[in-house]
């Protein structure tokens, strides 16, 4: 799984800080790998809860998943613009069975005109007390969404559409 090329498909593993399993989707594409960061694309896929309920997604999303950042992000491309949705997370890794990260329940919520929402704080300070989150992991949750507010802000990659719209090209190149 280390050794993927582009246009390799793989599931992405969702969990919680608990390590059990909050949710997986089925079939990836990769669009770009570099030292520090992963794009992967997808036109639709399974996704199984945790609960053992399945869904498919219903638009294509082209998502950035970094080694170094607290943080992935989602681009869904839609009739009416890009939206992006934003988890605060474990930097991702990857390992024989697909890409992983640990999901700590703070979201942001973007729309086509980078107008954002910070989503779920009261779900992230419930988990951060029944996981015991460390406090010095919670200040490295709390900066990085700082970050992420501020490439929100500044428009820097990936929020950007015409960006998200060249890997979501390459995307359908491998569809």
């Amino acid at each position: 799984m280390t050794n993927l090329k582009l246009g390799s498909n793989f599931p992405i593993y969702s969990y919680k800080y608990s390590k059990e399993i909050h949710r997986v989707w089925r079939q990836e594409t990769l669009l770009e790998k570099t030292n520090n960061r992963v794009v992967i694309g997808k036109m639709k896929t399974k996704v199984i809860e945790s609960s053992g309920r399945n869904w498919m997604t219903h638009e294509p999303s082209v998502g950035f998943f970094f080694n170094d950042k607290f943080f992935n992000i989602m681009a869904m491309i839609r009739k009416d613009g890009i939206y992006y949705y934003c988890n605060i997370a474990s930097p991702a890794s990857i390992d024989e069975e697909g890409l992983k990260y640990i999901d700590f329940d703070l979201d942001v919520s973007v729309n086509p005109n980078f107008e954002y929402k910070i989503l779920d704080r009261q779900e992230f300070l419930y988990h951060a007390k029944k996981f015991n989150y460390p406090k010095p992991l919670i200040k490295v949750l709390e900066h990085h969404l700082k970050e992420l507010i501020t490439m929100i802000d500044l428009r820097l990659e990936p929020f950007n559409h015409d960006y998200v719209m060249h890997f979501f090209k390459q995307l359908k190149h491998y569809t």
